[in-house]
């Protein structure tokens, strides 16, 4: 258990300060990480993630869905802990001194970086999320269809989440 605890520690410490562009970026390492161990298979993980982005407050709130999984209660404290202190504690510190840089050219090729550099790491999650799925036609279909919904209207999520569940239920 004490192993099992350090892990969860080491590895959400790590990946809190690698999250540029969100808690997504770090979907493809956790996901990696997670099934390496044994502490869930990628379908379990999967279904943790969809789980947390039915709920309201921040997507990285699911760390403590792994943790529990992996180590219990304890193991959910140790993976909230190490999601966020970390990153928390750099942007303190950062905030201290990044005023101080703005006239620097660094500032700027550090800010234009950060945009594109989380849109890769988000778009490298879809696609580690996609490979660990266990998917048919019927469910592509009906995620081409939702995605759709949601980009071109503005039906509210839970209503096409709702939809989505209701057909691939039907169809078995």
């Amino acid at each position: 258990m004490i192993t099992t605890l350090i892990q969860l520690l080491v590895l959400f410490s790590t990946l809190s300060l690698l999250a540029f562009g969100g808690g997504n970026a770090i979907i493809p390492q956790m996901l990696e990480t997670v099934t390496g161990y044994t502490w869930m298979s990628g379908q379990e993980f999967l279904d943790i993630f969809a789980i947390s982005r039915a709920t309201p407050g921040p997507g990285t709130l699911f760390v403590i869905l792994v943790g529990l999984k992996a180590a219990g209660l304890a193991g959910a404290v140790v993976a909230f802990v190490g999601m966020f202190a970390p990153a928390g504690l750099l942007v303190h510190l950062m905030a201290r001194f990044w005023h101080r840089a703005q006239a620097s050219v660094w500032y700027a090729l550090v800010e234009q970086a950060l945009g594109p550099i989380g849109i890769g790491l988000t778009f490298a999650s879809a696609l580690a999320l996609l490979q660990a799925s266990e998917y048919s036609l019927v469910a592509l279909g009906v995620t081409a269809a939702s995605a759709s919904v949601l980009g071109f209207t503005e039906t509210h999520p839970v209503w096409v989440m709702l939809a989505g569940a209701g057909l691939l239920f039907a169809l078995g």
